[in-house]
């Protein structure tokens, strides 16, 4: 397995969408958004994730999300699926409906909303390795799954070799788990993104680097390089920004964003909502300022 693919800048794709209450998803938008990223060099794409609205996919919608991003990427960039599900039994069958695809792997929470023990969250992940030969990427993300990957759990999943990175949420973790546990980690809290390079983290997989994924690019090289001034400098010239992406449920805010810069429509699909008037003003004062980086 060559673990070394999961650092750098990945992007969690939005998936675009028409129609009323997002009905569609808009097939052109999403090959349009996929070569620009990998014109910008992104190290990695994740399709059908938080961010892409994954939840509210069928299985054909994700099917072909997937599948496009696979051939439109190959050769380019690794592909990861996002895969998730209260069931093991129904994360275990989307596996298997995209397992034949040239994935570099499956970004997997635990479960949510039962809120399992960690022993429960163990068995969940054993059963999902057994499933595929691809690797997976362990997802941390507590404010969403009700649960949280304790460090002996992570450190347990680490050993197993079917387990290559984690995406890390956590604010308390992200200073303090590339330390701790010998398995490749990656930011998945934009606000934290410096910290957690400053600790060892090796990349991130951000949902705010759709807007200039050149800076989340950047910013990476100079903490690589140990210049942490023009780091430092850089990452709170990104900040104000990044608060305002998150300020509504994600990704109605990066939607918005992506639709005044022309590269995507800002539908959600229900039961998300469309991005409040007085936030879209304030994005877009916003983006007049970090686009002029």
């Amino acid at each position: 397995m060559n673990t070394a693919i999961f650092e750098g800048v990945w992007i969690p794709l939005v998936t675009p969408m028409t129609g009323a209450n997002g009905a569609q998803i808009d097939r052109i938008a999403f090959a349009r958004l996929v070569d620009f990223y990998l014109a910008a060099g992104v190290s990695g794409l994740v399709v059908a994730g938080t961010t892409g609205e994954g939840a509210l996919l069928d299985h054909d919608e994700r099917r072909w999300l997937v599948e496009t991003a696979c051939h439109l990427a190959q050769g380019h960039a690794p592909v990861l699926a996002g895969v998730g599900a209260a069931d093991t039994s129904n994360a275990a069958r989307q596996i298997a409906s995209l397992d034949d695809l040239p994935l570099a792997g499956y970004l997997v929470p635990p479960p949510y909303y039962l809120r399992p023990s960690q022993d429960g969250i163990l068995w969940h992940y054993r059963t999902l390795a057994a499933v595929t030969r691809k690797p997976l990427v362990l997802y941390n993300v507590p404010l969403r799954t009700g649960v949280t990957l304790s460090v002996e759990t992570i450190r347990e999943l680490a050993s197993h070799s079917a387990f290559a990175a984690i995406k890390e949420c956590d604010e308390h973790s992200l200073t303090h788990l590339p330390s701790q546990v010998d398995m490749r980690v990656l930011c998945g809290d934009d606000m934290q993104l410096l910290p957690a390079l400053h600790a060892g983290a090796l990349g991130c997989i951000s949902a705010a680097a759709h807007v200039r994924p050149d800076l989340y690019l950047k910013l990476l090289r100079y903490t690589r390089e140990g210049d942490m001034v023009h780091a430092t400098m850089l990452f709170n010239g990104m900040k104000p920004l990044i608060r305002r992406l998150f300020a509504e449920p994600n990704p109605v805010a990066i939607k918005a964003a992506l639709a005044s810069l022309g590269l995507c429509p800002e539908t959600v699909r229900r039961p998300h909502m469309p991005c409040t008037a007085a936030l879209r003003k304030t994005i877009d004062a916003q983006l007049e300022v970090t686009m002029a980086f």
